[in-house]
Formats: structure tokens, C-alpha cells, sequence
């Protein structure tokens, strides 16, 4: 496996030369500061890995740009809407150009409104730490009583309602508006400071988008961009939703392993591929991680590895980030998985036999308690769930780049 880590360019908290000490030896990155739908040029992109090989005092990194995360698909490709086809194109010309760079590895996913869902960013576990937390109660509160979304009562059960209910009466207005920051991190152009109310223009511009119209703009979106992947030598790789299950009367369609079988078998492609995310897929009960990683395998092409406690028997439900070989995921079988298909490719002699990996997300602790990080992605945390990572792989017989 190669070790990589995510870093957000020059602004992130955690420099170049901290990455290297944690001991990574590849980076995964993007150009945050393009627009959704506009083109990544040659230009941008090179300077990116300029910035990836030189550490804070100008002396060179040992690192380089290996995986782009993400190359977002904009909203408007989402709901068909729009300049979508205007922006597929400036899709396809942002993959020539990460082709001629050199990158090969491309992560995206296909999930409306926001990237991902946490209650709380903060959430103080038993060491003192911090973790990311979804709280079901909370977000029922946020959704029917904060939002007031049209309907949203409809899609909880009414004992959740009636929780939901108390908890948003024992709330004060600051508490409102924290939770409503807290939900609204995940929005895709977060980085680009949308208010509240661009979340509702948001939100409502989705109409009622169903499940199947989503998956079939999905499988449009691919049976666009794959071809072209496949020519440049790209592997794409779909990242699930997180978490795994329907939020504020928005479709998801790449949260079990039927859904990757269906978008894995919409464009028949070695370029269309999976990021194989165990804490996301984990908190479904019902995916079975090591055996997905069986039988899917050959398709995987980036893993996010960390792991999540489902607080609850229900699910959808309460789940908080666990430590890396904690929680409800057994991470050693996951690996010993990962470790036999990548033995299998390398017998058929297929240069992706490595499968880039990074440590996905950490506890908050330590000194980074005191330095202000993008929500889950820690120095400390993350060097801990890497190094544990590191251990298990190497007495299970694995290779690490």
C-alpha cells in the first residue's frame, strides 16, 4: 500500500514537512480554490505539486501529488441542470491536463448539497479528545425544526420526531445556529463561504430529484468522462456517500455495495473505479467491508481507512469517528483483504498493484487541541491512526510504500 495523506494546499495548518515526519510518502490533494465546473490548467496544477515538493524553508520534500481528492462534480452535472454540459467538458479537459502532470489516481463523488454530515466536529470522547460525531436526534432537530424543511417530519419515525422535538425546545438560538454551521461544513463550496441561505436556494434546486433520475445522471456523467479516463490511462474512483444513507429528502445512490456494482457495471471500464471508504461504508451494518474488498477488489483504486462506532442497533443512526483499529469496523480483516488483492495484482503484473491508502480523518489531540485544522483532519490524530495502520499491515505481511 502506498501511504498517503490529504493536505489542502498552502493554507492547511499542517505543513509539508510535518507530512513527511508522520511518515507518509505520498499527498493527496486538489485545487480548492477552483470553482466547481470551471477547468484546471496545466498551470494550476503544476503549481500545486511545486508546493507539494518544497517544504516550508524552501528545502525539497520527499513527496509528491499521487491522488487528486476530489475533482468535484458540480451540482449542476448532478441534477442535469444548468451548464452541465459545459461543465462535463471542462471535466474532461481538467483530466488532460491532470494526465499530462502526471496524476493518475482521481477520487470525486456524486452526493447532492453536501460532501459529508457531522452534528458536531467537536465531539469530546472518554481520553479528552476530540471526534467527529453524528448525532440522529440533532440532525431530526436541525432538518424539521431549524430548517423547517416542507415535509421533513415525514421521514423520520415518530419517536424520533418526539426527540427531536424536546432536543430543539432545550436548544438556545446559539445552539441553533451552531448546529446549522456544524451540518453546513460538508456544502461543497464550504470553502467558498455559502450562507445559510445558499444552502436553501441549494437544497431547493434539487426539487424532487428521485433516486433513479440521480443514479441515471450518475451513469450519463460516467459514460462521458470513463472513455476519456480510459484513453488518458486515469483511474477514476467514486467515493461513497457519507454517511451512507438518504438526508434532507435527497437521494443517495453510492452507499452500499449494490450501488458500486451498479455504477461499476454502468461503464465497464478499468477506469471506473471505487475509493473504498471504511468509515462511511461502516456505518451501514449491513456492508460487509472485508468482503467487499473480495469481490470488488480489482475495482477498488483508493482507500480511505478509519473506522466509526454505530452508537445505536438502528440505522440509520447515531454514530461517532472511533480511533483507527477501534469501533465497529474490523480493521485487521479489512487489510488482510486489501493485502490479498493486492498480492493478486501483483501476480497478473499490473502496475496499480500498490492501492493508495491515507489515514481518514483522527481524533483531535494533544497539540492540536490548540491549533486551529480543518474539522478531522488532525497531525497527531492522523499520525497515530498512520502508524497503527503501518503496524498491521506489516505483521500481516504487507507491502508499504
Amino acid at each position: 500500500m502506498k501511504q498517503t495523506w490529504r493536505w489542502f494546499g498552502p493554507a492547511d495548518a499542517i505543513a509539508i514537512e510535518e507530512v513527511e515526519q508522520a511518515g507518509a510518502t505520498g499527498i493527496v490533494t486538489a485545487l480548492h480554490h477552483i470553482p466547481n465546473g470551471a477547468v484546471w490548467s496545466v498551470e494550476e496544477i503544476g503549481k500545486r505539486q511545486a508546493e507539494v515538493a518544497r517544504r516550508s524553508d524552501g528545502s525539497p520534500s520527499r513527496l509528491a501529488w499521487d491522488v487528486v481528492e476530489s475533482l468535484p462534480v458540480s451540482e449542476e452535472i448532478k441534477k442535469q441542470s444548468g451548464d452541465w454540459r459545459a461543465h462535463i467538458q471542462a471535466y474532461k479537459d481538467s483530466l488532460k491536463n491532470l494526465a499530462k502532470s502526471g496524476l493518475q489516481v482521481v477520487c470525486y463523488n456524486f452526493m447532492p448539497v453536501l460532501d459529508w454530515t457531522r452534528t458536531d466536529p467537536a465531539h469530546v470522547t472518554p481520553t479528552g479528545a476530540n471526534c467527529m460525531r453524528f448525532d440522529w436526534i440533532d440532525f431530526a432537530a436541525f432538518d424539521i425544526f431549524v430548517l423547517a424543511r416542507h415535509g421533513a417530519a415525514e421521514g423520520f419515525p415518530e419517536a424520533v420526531v418526539e426527540a427531536a422535538r424536546a432536543r430543539y425546545q432545550q436548544m438556545s438560538d446559539k445552539d441553533h445556529r451552531r448546529l446549522a454551521a456544524n451540518i453546513t461544513m460538508g456544502l461543497p463550496g464550504a470553502n467558498q463561504e455559502l450562507s445559510f441561505d445558499d444552502f436553501h436556494t441549494l437544497l431547493r434546486s434539487y426539487g424532487t430529484l428521485s433516486s433513479d433520475q440521480l443514479r441515471a445522471n450518475l451513469t450519463a456523467f460516467l459514460e462521458e468522462v470513463v472513455p476519456v479516463a480510459e484513453a488518458l490511462g486515469i483511474r477514476l474512483c467514486c467515493h461513497p456517500d457519507d454517511p451512507p444513507f438518504p438526508l434532507l429528502g435527497l437521494p443517495r445512490v453510492v452507499s452500499t455495495e449494490g450501488d458500486y456494482l451498479r455504477l461499476t457495471g454502468a461503464v465497464d471500464s478499468p477506469s471506473n473505479g471505487i475509493t473504498l471508504c471504511s468509515g462511511s461504508l461502516g456505518v451501514n451494518p449491513d456492508v460487509d467491508l472485508p468482503g467487499m474488498m473480495e469481490r470488488l477488489g480489482d475495482k477498488v483504486h483508493f482507500l480511505h481507512l478509519r473506522n466509526v462506532t454505530r452508537e445505536e442497533t438502528r440505522f440509520p443512526g447515531s454514530f461517532h469517528e472511533a480511533a483507527h483499529l477501534e469501533g465497529s469496523t474490523d480493521m485487521v480483516a479489512l487489510l488482510q483483504a486489501v493485502i490479498a488483492e493486492e498480492k493478486q495484482r501483483k501476480g497478473a503484473e499490473r502496475s496499480d498493484w500498490s492501492i493508495p491508502m491515507r489515514p481518514d480523518h483522527g481524533h483531535a489531540m494533544a497539540i492540536d487541541m490548540h491549533r486551529k485544522q480543518q474539522p478531522g483532519y488532525p497531525l497527531v490524530g492522523r499520525l497515530r491512526g498512520l502508524a497503527e495502520l503501518r503496524g498491521v499491515i506489516a505483521a500481516l505481511g504487507g507491502d508499504l510504500q
